[in-house]
């Protein structure tokens, strides 16, 4: 059996080792052992944990920002609920995989603030989806689909967040899932936001 390439084996372990071990607590040297390689062939494809984990998002979790991008461009002939939708859905898998990555974080204010520089630095955090949901929602006010006097930043801020909340709010129920799947939560989401602004 052919061996996967370096910097796959590398994405694929550090994602997994992330989603478990979260991403404060999970080491270059860890992921490079989990990915059979060295710590040296580790940072020849990736200069830091950071942006090892930022290929991990876009790499190896459900694509956000790129259908964000491209509806903002071309909304697809689809109805903006239908699009709201579909970035509800591919919001609340990301964020379902993302958020026990990211949690440790916030347990160690010193990894915190590093990695949020480093982020910085890269140009990417967890501001991007807002503000692309928002530009997409201006260029569907230009099109005359959505209200005029609705507010595109608060409306990819309340899609956006009840997609991140609905990713650790229901750990505590006693079957740990949240009430509605994913799809259904999304159309839902979609359906009720569009009152709002349509």
């Amino acid at each position: 059996m052919e061996q996967k390439p370096t910097r796959t084996r590398i994405l694929d372990a550090a994602r997994d080792l992330m989603r478990t071990a979260g991403l404060a607590r999970t080491t270059t040297k860890e992921i490079a052992k989990a990915a059979g390689c060295s710590e040296a062939a580790l940072y020849k494809h990736f200069t830091s944990k950071e942006e090892l984990f930022v290929t991990v998002l876009k790499e190896r979790l459900p694509k956000l920002g790129d259908l964000l991008g491209t509806l903002a461009v071309d909304p697809q002939g689809r109805g903006v609920e239908e699009n709201l939708a579909e970035i509800a859905r591919r919001a609340a898998l990301f964020y379902e995989q993302t958020f026990p990555m990211a949690a440790s974080l916030y347990a160690e204010p010193q990894l915190k603030a590093r990695h949020d520089e480093a982020m910085r630095e890269l140009g990417v955090g967890p501001h991007k989806p807002i503000e692309g949901l928002a530009d997409y929602l201006r260029a569907e006010q230009a099109h005359g689909r959505i209200s005029p006097a609705a507010d595109p930043h608060a409306a990819a801020s309340l899609l956006l967040g009840a997609c991140a909340q609905r990713a650790f709010a229901y750990e505590t129920t006693p079957d740990r899932r949240p009430p509605q799947d994913v799809d259904d939560f999304a159309r839902s989401l979609a359906r009720t936001l569009m009152r709002g602004i349509g």
